[in-house]
């Protein structure tokens, strides 16, 4: 697997200058990836979407922090599961972990993604008999028929939004015995139209950090790819979000606050 490091080292005390050094499938940069934005969630295409979180992916050739939205993917398989990817840092670098899909939620760093992936596991939903149960608390569900939707309500009141974990000002969170026994289970890598939606938003250039100062314009798409799409979803500033709750709020048509069904988070 790909791992992408990234070192944050004070060059000046006046300003940071991108360093890259590339050994093999390594990469080095002097930047820290930005916080997460926060952005609401595009409905639900269709059953069988699983919803997989926005993240900071960085591009070598422009030495810059590119954000991939959060976008609906359909599950490669039944009882598929998401586990996102994160950032980590050790030993003075920020190294990637790239997100993967198998039958259980592994460990993600404790980064709050938002819309059921907390920093701990997953609280969006469940396969039962074959079919994906969704949490519509904490998805936008929208109209879609014959899904099979619940209504739990997740209490989270982490404000948190760094991208990271370990460091300075990252997550303080470990990883457990159950998480070190689910990494070494089997799972699979991005599907393909995970892969291209990725590439999309690295050869979009607002969504490089440089240019959107950590505010994409798209934050979240319906489906991988459709960065034009109608119901596309921005960055929002921080204020907009909820406070002491990093879930949607509810009371609206879908489980949302707004008219629609939109959901909002801080991530």
């Amino acid at each position: 697997m790909k791992k992408i490091i990234a070192s944050f080292l004070l060059v000046t005390a006046a300003a940071f200058s991108p360093l890259v050094a590339q050994a093999g499938v390594s990469l080095s940069v002097n930047i820290a990836p930005p916080p997460l934005p926060v952005y609401a969630q595009p409905p639900m295409p269709g059953d069988g979407y699983m919803w997989t979180p926005g993240y900071w992916g960085w591009d070598p050739n422009n030495n810059d922090y590119y954000w991939v939205p959060g976008t609906w993917v359909l599950a490669p398989y039944s009882g598929a599961l998401w586990t996102p990817g994160y950032w980590g840092w050790s030993g003075g670098l920020y190294i990637w972990h790239g997100g993967y899909w198998g039958t259980h939620i592994g460990y993600y760093g404790g980064v709050n993604y938002g819309f059921g992936y907390g920093g701990n596991g997953y609280q969006g939903g469940h396969w039962d008999h074959g079919s994906f149960n969704y949490n519509r608390s904490v998805n936008n569900v929208g109209n879609v028929r014959g899904a099979h939707v619940y209504n739990e309500r997740v209490t989270n009141v982490s404000n948190n939004r760094a991208s990271f974990n370990g460091g300075k000002g990252g997550v303080n969170m470990q990883q457990s015995k159950s998480d070190e026994m689910i990494s070494n289970m089997p799972h699979n890598g991005p599907t393909a139209p995970q892969a291209n939606h990725e590439s999309a938003a690295r050869d979009s250039q607002p969504q490089r950090a440089s240019f959107n100062h950590g505010m994409p314009p798209v934050a979240a798409t319906p489906e991988p790819g459709k960065f034009n799409a109608p119901n596309i979803s921005a960055a929002r500033p921080a204020a907009a979000a909820p406070r002491g709750n990093s879930q949607p709020r509810q009371g609206a048509p879908g489980g949302g606050s707004h008219g629609g069904g939109s959901h909002e988070e801080h991530r």
